[in-house]
């Protein structure tokens, strides 16, 4: 049986991951927001991991280390990705089930195409792997970004998430426009849009430019901008200045296309063969 919570709502056994490392102010922020619905533990990696997806580590062991804010426990460190961060939790560190995970605040949004490259996104996904709530929590980049106010806005919105999805274990990506956060620093309701991720194409151009030695080197940029649709997605919805929620999955599979595949009839029309020896070494094949 689980505790109550302050806010009258079963307490959770909260996961908490983020990409922008241990030390960045928007897991400090979502940690001390999420303490309203349960017991918070943070695993976060030791070091910024921005866009580096889901990458997880298979060639080197991991190490973490506890984390410390004077006597009182910040977190476990470790030496991996977001993804990593979340596997072991679950797997080795939350001694236990969890009931709820999530990843951020990040530090700047993760929407449209950015979805697919997010290491904030990557954490809250590997978390949908093992059939938990998974929700990621981005902030729009600004020098004075006000994380307390995303935070509490992102609370709001997962307890209100919680309560409907019911027993379903759902992946969600929540992003919020400093727009939302000003708007509720003086007492305004910002308006949430439940809206698909954008999948326009942009940021493809480069700044070309030489190192000291003469080396041609390439920075990436935001340009061109997302073109306008014609349909309300969640980099429109943000630019109007709206926090967007986008229900997401990681099963790839393109379902419609696979049933008009599976009346191909696609079959090989002759076996092939590698001849022993010589063809093994030169890549010349015959068939048989």
């Amino acid at each position: 049986m689980m505790a109550t919570s302050t806010n009258g709502l079963s307490a959770l056994k909260i996961l908490l991951a983020n990409d922008d490392g241990i030390h960045a102010p928007g897991l400090l922020a979502m940690r001390k927001a999420l303490a309203q619905l349960g017991d918070v533990l943070v695993v976060a990696p030791a070091t910024e991991q921005s866009g580096v997806g889901h990458s997880i580590t298979y060639l080197s062991p991991l190490t973490c280390k506890e984390i410390f804010d004077g006597e009182a426990f910040r977190g476990w460190a470790v030496e991996g990705s977001p993804a990593d961060c979340v596997k072991l939790g679950v797997s080795e560190l939350a001694g236990g089930e969890v009931d709820l995970i999530v990843s951020g605040i990040n530090g700047g949004l993760n929407a449209g195409i950015n979805v697919l490259y997010s290491g904030t996104v990557a954490a809250a996904i590997e978390g949908a792997f093992f059939r938990i709530p998974s929700v990621a929590v981005s902030l729009e980049f600004d020098p004075h970004a006000d994380f307390d106010a995303a935070a509490e806005l992102a609370v709001d919105i997962i307890r209100q998430i919680l309560k409907h999805q019911g027993e379903a274990n759902e992946l969600y990506n929540i992003n919020i426009p400093t727009a939302a956060t000003r708007a509720f620093r003086v007492g305004k309701t910002p308006e949430v849009h439940c809206v698909p991720m954008g999948v326009e194409r942009y940021g493809e151009h480069y700044i070309k430019r030489q190192d000291p030695k003469g080396r041609n080197y390439y920075w990436s940029t935001n340009d061109p901008p997302p073109k306008p649709t014609d349909h309300e997605t969640d980099l429109n919805a943000l630019f109007a200045g709206y926090i967007t929620v986008t229900p997401l999955q990681f099963d790839m599979t393109k379902r419609e296309l696979l049933g008009r595949m599976n009346q191909w009839g696609l079959t090989l029309v002759e076996q092939v063969a590698v001849e022993p020896n010589s063809a093994s070494n030169t890549g010349i094949r015959s068939t048989q």
